[in-house]
This record gives C-alpha cells, sequence and structure tokens, in this order.
C-alpha cells in the first residue's frame, strides 16, 4: 500500500520545465567539466527551455533569468548508469524474490519498477540503460517516463536478455513441468534462431539489445565463468543488432564467453570479473567498453552480515567473485580499456547508484576517470554524446549539484541535493538540509 501511494504520488507531482522563453540560471562555486576532466570556478549554466543555452564561468546572465544559487558546490551533468534493472531489486531473502516474481501481477511489477525509476533520478541519475526486464516493463516505463505520466530517468531498454537453454538469462532450478512458460523470452540456440530474437526483441521496443554469454553469480544452475553462446551464435546476433542500429551488451564473467563477444564486435562488456590479459588486449584494439559492477560484492556481503538466505550454489560463486573484481581492474586499467559505468541496480538498491564511484576509486581508478566514467564516457557508449553526459551548449540540461567538490572527494556524488532533467527541477533540497541517498525514497 505503501509503495502504491509514493507511486501515485509522484505521479502527481511531477515536475514542469521552464515555461516559455524565461531561462534558469544555474550557479554554484565550482562546474566539472565532463569532456576535460577539469573544475572550472565559478559554476554557470543557462538553461533555456529543456536545453542548456551557455556554461562557464563567461556566461551572461540573461535579462529576466530566474537565478538559482546552490552555494558551496559543484555543478556536474546528470549522472549515467549504463546497467540498471528497474523492474526488480533484490531482497534478504533468495526463495521469496523467487516465490515473488512468480506471485505479483505484471501490473504491480511495473508500478514497482516506476517506483525504481523515480528513486534513481532523484538519485542524481538522468540517464540510464536498462539491460534485461521481464513482460518488457522496462520498455513500458521508459514509455512512460517520455510521455511525462511518470518520473524517472532517461530510458534505453533492452526488453528481454537474449541467452542460451539453461543459461544465466534463462529460467532455471524448477522441475520440469512446473512453469507455464519453461524458458525465459529471450532464449535461443543457434545462429538463426538468434537472429530471430534480435528482430523479435527489436519488434517489442528495445533501443539496445542485452545477451548472456557466461554465467551469472546468481543464477542457480551454471558455473559463474562457463561460456554459454558459441561464436556463431555471437556473430549472428551481433550482425543482426548493428543491421538494426542497435547496440550490443554483453553480460560476460568468464574471460572465453567475452572473447568471443568481442570477437564478434559486441560494444560493452558487463561485470568482466574473470577477464584475462588477451580479453583485455582485444578490448582496447577494438574500442570495447567495460562495465564493472563491484558495488554488488559490497551489497552482498551487507546481505550476508544480516543473515540474507542465499542458495548455497550462490554462496560459492559470491566468494569466487569477491578477489576477481579488484584484480579485473587493475588488469583493464593496465591495458588501457575503456570505463564505463554500470551498477547492476536491481541487485543493489536503486538508489544507491553512487556509492559505486567511490569503490571504483577503491580499486584503482583516478576520482576525475570515475566522474566520466559515469557521464561522457558512458554517453558515448550509449550513442548520446550530442545529447548527454556533458555540460555544453545544446546539450539537454541534465544537470546535478552535490557539496564540494567531488574530484577531490568523489564520495559527494552520494549526497546530491538538487536535480535537474530536460530543464525541469525535480530535487532541491532546502539549504543546510543535504542528506544521503536515502533521501532519494
Amino acid at each position: 500500500m505503501r509503495l502504491l501511494f509514493c507511486v501515485l504520488f509522484s505521479l502527481a507531482s511531477l515536475p514542469v520545465a521552464a515555461q516559455g522563453s524565461r531561462p534558469i540560471v544555474l550557479r554554484a562555486a565550482r562546474l566539472f567539466d565532463a569532456a576535460s576532466g577539469r573544475v572550472v570556478s565559478p559554476g554557470l549554466v543557462v538553461v533555456r527551455g529543456e536545453r542548456i543555452e551557455a556554461v562557464g564561468p563567461g556566461a551572461a546572465v540573461p535579462a529576466g533569468a530566474q537565478v538559482v544559487e546552490l552555494g558551496d558546490a559543484t555543478l556536474m551533468p546528470g549522472l549515467i548508469d549504463a546497467h540498471v534493472h528497474l523492474d526488480s531489486e533484490r531482497s534478504d531473502d533468495f526463495r521469496q524474490d523467487q516465490l515473488d516474481a512468480l506471485k505479483k501481477p505484471v501490473a504491480e511489477l511495473a508500478l514497482e519498477a516506476a517506483e525504481h525509476a523515480r528513486r534513481t533520478l532523484r538519485a542524481g541519475f538522468t540517464t540510464v540503460r536498462n539491460l534485461g526486464s521481464a513482460h518488457v516493463i522496462d520498455v513500458g516505463v521508459r514509455n512512460a517516463v517520455r510521455s511525462g505520466s511518470a518520473e524517472g530517468p532517461r530510458i534505453l531498454a533492452s526488453g528481454a536478455s537474449l541467452g542460451a537453454t539453461g543459461g544465466h538469462c534463462d529460467t532455471t532450478g524448477f522441475r520440469e513441468g512446473a512453469l507455464a512458460e519453461e524458458q525465459a523470452a529471450g532464449v535461443a540456440d543457434g545462429p538463426d534462431a538468434m537472429r530471430a530474437q534480435v528482430r523479435r526483441t527489436v519488434k517489442y521496443g528495445a533501443d539496445v539489445i542485452k545477451a548472456c554469454v557466461t554465467g551469472g553469480v546468481l543464477s542457480e544452475g551454471d558455473e559463474v565463468d562457463v561460456p554459454q553462446l558459441t561464436q556463431a551464435e555471437m556473430d549472428a546476433l551481433v550482425d543482426e543488432a548493428h543491421s538494426l542500429r542497435k547496440r550490443v551488451a554483453v553480460h560476460a564473467h568468464g574471460a572465453t564467453g567475452a572473447k568471443r563477444a568481442i570477437r564478434a564486435g559486441a560494444d560493452s562488456i558487463e561485470h568482466g570479473t574473470f577477464l584475462d590479459d588477451e580479453a583485455f588486449a582485444l578490448m582496447k584494439a577494438r574500442g570495447t567498453h567495460l562495465v564493472p559492477t563491484p558495488l554488488n560484492q559490497r551489497i552482498y556481503d551487507e546481505q550476508l552480515a544480516r543473515g540474507a538466505k542465499f542458495h548455497p550454489k550462490v554462496l560459492e560463486k559470491i566468494e569466487v567473485a569477491r578477489k576477481a573484481r579488484r584484480e579485473s581492474l587493475r588488469k583493464a586499467l593496465a591495458h588501457g580499456v575503456r570505463i564505463a559505468f554500470g551498477t547492476d541496480a536491481g541487485v543493489i538498491p536503486h538508489g544507491r547508484n553512487a556509492e559505486q564511484l567511490g569503490m571504483l576509486v577503491e580499486y584503482g581508478m583516478k576520482p576525475v576517470d570515475a566522474l566520466r566514467a559515469a557521464t561522457s564516457v558512458n554517453a558515448e557508449l550509449l550513442g548520446l554524446a550530442d545529447q548527454v553526459g556533458t555540460l555544453a551548449a545544446g546539450r539537454l540540461a541534465d544537470v546535478i549539484a552535490v557539496p564540494g567538490d567531488p574530484t577531490k572527494d568523489v564520495r559527494q556524488t552520494e549526497r546530491v541535493f538538487f536535480v535537474m532533467k530536460g530543464g525541469a527541477v525535480v530535487r532541491r533540497d532546502v539549504p543546510g538540509d543535504r542528506p544521503g541517498p536515502t533521501s532519494a525514497r
């Protein structure tokens, strides 16, 4: 009941973009230039309608503009998360989650997804790429956000994840005949069948194709690093997707499956936990992005400390992945691989996405590079570099403010207190009241 109230309240209080030609001027002590990685002072962004008109200390304040003073803060581009699952959020009870997924009506799941989208936006993430969704819920929420009937970030939706029979993106763990639909919607075997699934996914509204090419941590029936698609299947999938002008994001923990995807031309490797030097060399040569998800490990540890219930097979895989995540990012950085930002939100609680920026720095990234991963680099990965990811004239007015200087303390991004998306202010905390990400709820 509380969830339904929150969603209905958010629908009734959707932000309204600036009306007419009256501009808005955002002013703060600093501005983060995601294109160059520099901080400039003072920070000034002039917004007219849904787009940025001028940026930087030299920008003129138009007559009659509404000036928003944000104080000792840094203006930044809206953050981008390249790997979320808006239609789910794991609890501490693995079995209950499985049961809920089977019992909840699709409408209820969609309402929950809308609430997750609202929470994500208010945490400062103005664009997300949703990778894998049952019942094309992500497509529905995307459309609702576009039409203004729901509050949330700009969404690139994948619809169903594509994968092999019995693989990470199939429905497993149930006896034969127990379910009316024994295979997940995106399952296919063989190159021609994989092409057909790409076409089907695009038919139902996908902006991007998500494929599972190795086992996963949270799936019961597979080893985390084993390959699950052949080279021929991977080649067909990527060729068909690119022919339809759709980019391909690939879930891959293990090296063999990842290398098949990289050779096929996949645009990004998600997780990449057990990749080897050959895989990273291929990624560097081909310009393939890596989207590491280390925050998952912290959330698993928090859940275990609370006595969370996991399947024994899943517990084994959590431990195997623990040390490998840090080593994988270290190798990727040494090879000069492009690092993008994605949290796997849904596995982690929605709204805590920014915590991963601090983890990336702990694992070896420079603060500026971590911030760029979640802004300008992600915009390039998603094919939106001419629209979002940087504060520049002509870009969409996606602007957030954080206290202090995030290039010195990247965890300031966990304390977003102002959010504008497309020229509409969706969050502005009162001065002095700048709580952490839980306020995004």
